[in-house]
């Protein structure tokens, strides 16, 4: 086991909240240090959403033109074709915000970006193949984590927070005995790519039929399809065979069916995603915290996974980078963050529980003709309604915003400060 190392904060999961957590904190200040299992961030079907909110949260960091300047497109509006009506369901354009737009860019760029910024504070360190497999305590406190690394050695790392953003499954949230209250889900999703060509069309559609539900996301040179289908189901679909779901796949999409052949070869080209809504009733014990999807898997419907990763990331700094810059950090510390981010988040599952009820899983089991639900009508009836969707998956409840003081700070200042006042007792 390597040397004891210390720090102020530890960030398990290089994901959207860890390293926004790390870069935020390490901007004020903080000693951090991040842990990501891999030795890089690309892995495909993740999510690629970032929204509005998360937008303004890089706009207030001073680094939206070039964050804006990777390769990404723009959505302003959503629509679907539901029973062969098409309906405008989400108009952004009307956001008070910077970026009235969600932005499509591949998770893996979001996250090299947080990288890159992170790196230029002192207090920051981001460590690649360094896996947590379990947590240090001490009377009952979490004071740090067990790693290895890729050639298996194993390190023992101390800090004054452990912060679990290592996702859905995450193993840390296990070791501290936390209890999962799963709220379920009617469906679950497979993943894959198919070509995109010059003449197709480029806005972001779902279809929605009897039986079936099909999302395309348009990836610049390509498009992330993902097939919906009902829970637990998978094996079945597998079943029926490749030729038989590539066949689905072409008429949902809207494509050739050689275009289809061409980029599925076989069911491994393809990947499930066991779709989760749960939540946890305590977010913390002394000196540990789960934030993201660590704290709450979130539904894909609304694509809004990584905005409220990225929300929780936001107000963990905000309320902790006090505490831990000057060596007072509580057990009411951390605490605070779930007072803070547990109703945004039972609001959001809420909704999307509700969506998964009155519509996912009725039209997945539907026969026959599919007409939109009465929600999506009225939005038809009335277009000035479009804003609210917008306004619910753009925005979010209540969207946080960068503390004033983090938005002012270069990491290096803050962090000389706290030095001076800990010699001085």
């Amino acid at each position: 086991m390597g040397d004891l190392q210390r720090q102020q904060c530890l960030v398990v999961g290089g994901g959207p909240a860890g390293l926004m957590l790390g870069v935020l904190l390490a901007r004020a200040g903080v000693r951090v240090r991040v842990l990501e299992k891999h030795g890089d961030f690309l892995r495909d079907f993740r999510g690629d959403t970032i929204h509005p909110s998360t937008l303004e949260v890089i706009h207030e960091l001073g680094w939206l033109d070039q964050f804006l300047g990777l390769p990404h497109q723009k959505v302003e509006r959503l629509s679907a074709d539901i029973g062969g009506e098409r309906i405008e369901i989400a108009d952004f354009t009307h956001l008070p915000v910077q970026c009235r737009f969600i932005a499509m860019m591949p998770q893996w760029d979001f996250l090299n970006f947080l990288a890159e910024k992170g790196r230029a504070y002192p207090g920051f360190t981001l460590s690649m193949q360094s896996e947590a497999i379990d947590l240090v305590w001490r009377d009952r406190r979490v004071t740090g984590v067990i790693t290895r690394d890729a050639s298996g050695a194993d390190e023992r790392i101390e800090a004054d927070l452990v912060v679990a953003a290592d996702g859905r499954g995450s193993v840390l949230r296990d070791k501290a005995g936390m209890k999962v209250t799963d709220l379920g889900a009617p469906m679950d999703v497979m993943w894959f790519r198919l070509p995109q060509e010059a003449n197709d069309p480029q806005d972001t559609l779902g279809r929605i039929e009897a039986g079936h539900i099909f999302i395309k996301l348009n990836r610049g040179d390509y498009w992330q399809c993902a097939y919906v289908f009902d829970k637990g189901k998978v094996e079945a679909v597998r079943a029926r065979g490749i030729e038989a779901f590539r066949a689905d796949v072409a008429r949902l999409a809207g494509i050739p069916e050689p275009r289809a052949r061409d980029a599925i070869a076989s069911f491994d080209d393809v990947r499930l995603l066991n779709v989760k809504v749960d939540r946890l009733k305590t977010w913390s014990r002394p000196g540990f915290l789960c934030i993201g999807d660590a704290a709450h898997a979130m539904s894909p419907v609304g694509g809004v996974g990584v905005n409220l990763a990225v929300q929780d990331a936001v107000a963990a700094a905000n309320l902790l980078w006090q505490p831990l810059l000057y060596d007072r950090l509580s057990e009411a510390d951390v605490m605070a963050v779930q007072d803070r981010r547990q109703w945004p988040t039972r609001v959001t599952q809420a909704l999307q529980v509700f969506a998964q009820n009155r519509f996912i899983g009725p039209a997945l089991a539907a026969k026959g003709d599919l007409k939109p639900p009465p929600p999506m009508r009225l939005i038809r009836r009335w277009p000035i309604l479009e804003r609210v969707p917008a306004r619910l998956v753009g925005l979010g409840v209540r969207p946080e915003h960068v503390s004033r003081a983090i938005r002012a700070a270069d990491g290096r200042a803050a962090s000389a400060a706290a030095g001076l006042r800990a010699a001085r007792t």
